[in-house]
């Protein structure tokens, strides 16, 4: 059985730590910051197998170099397309992995438009997507194109509904308020707002979600939708005809008017 924890990170990161129960070997995903992950990997008596990498973004590889001074033998796994410390592996869309220390073989989704070569990880469930699905949202189009990131969105929106979708930041309450303006009258963005809500005044983390509460409620997986396409429609003085369209209008509106 694999045990997954969230280890955070800066101001809202989270870099997952994935084990098999009784082992001591772990695999960490995204290690932005070295500090935290050698403090929880010493404190639980484990060392690190495996590093697994999204995008070339510091936030996401900046503990790799000091990571890989204390475990040297500790595998980078990234996308090809962009360029990873020390990477190890390059990986593209199709690639299976099991990473050191784990029994849980991962397969690579090309998942680009954050930026120009994301990559996801997922097995069993689980996707590991870095920052192209958040809880509520999705990432900002830096080095990648909006037809790349709604792309990536439809295909990760194609998975099973119970996936857990282990995003790489605690942005849910900020990207629900926005999901609020796209969609006001959603019931089940009401009541994901309360429960949203009600864990940050407890300070308790919102992710992992489950990929059905995204279909239901984040208005980037909702493109389609006359609720969202009319809201978008709306902010671009324009009719939108197709999803892509409604995509790129509802990221630009948030970045201009949201964020």
């Amino acid at each position: 059985m694999l045990d997954i924890h969230g280890i955070p990170a800066f101001d809202d990161n989270y870099i997952w730590c994935l084990h098999e129960a009784g082992s001591r070997v772990a695999t960490v995903v995204d290690p932005g910051d070295e500090e935290p992950v050698l403090a929880y990997l010493d404190a639980q008596g484990m060392a690190l197998g495996a590093i697994l990498v999204t995008h070339k973004h510091g936030d996401h590889t900046g503990g790799i170099h000091a990571l890989k001074a204390v475990y040297p033998e500790a595998v980078v796994y990234g996308p090809a397309n962009e360029p990873i410390p020390l990477r190890d592996k390059a990986l593209v869309d199709g690639d299976e992995i099991l990473p050191e220390g784990l029994g849980t073989r991962f397969t690579v989704m090309d998942v680009p438009g954050h930026t120009e070569g994301h990559i996801a990880y997922y097995a069993d469930g689980m996707l590991f997507c870095g920052d192209t699905l958040f809880a509520g949202g999705c990432g900002r189009v830096f080095t990648g194109t909006h037809a790349q990131l709604h792309h990536s969105l439809r295909r990760i929106a194609c998975l099973p509904e119970d996936t857990r979708v282990f995003c790489a930041h605690e942005y849910t309450e900020a990207n629900l308020g926005f999901a609020r303006w796209v969609e006001a009258e959603n019931p089940a963005l009401v009541r994901r707002i309360e429960v949203v809500d009600e864990l940050r005044r407890q300070d308790q983390p919102t992710v992992p979600s489950l990929l059905g509460e995204e279909l239901a409620t984040n208005p980037f997986l909702r493109t389609a939708e006359p609720a969202v396409v009319n809201a978008a429609s709306t902010w671009a003085g324009r009719a939108l005809l197709t999803s892509e369209e409604v995509f790129t209008a509802v990221r630009t509106w948030k970045d201009k008017d949201y964020d």
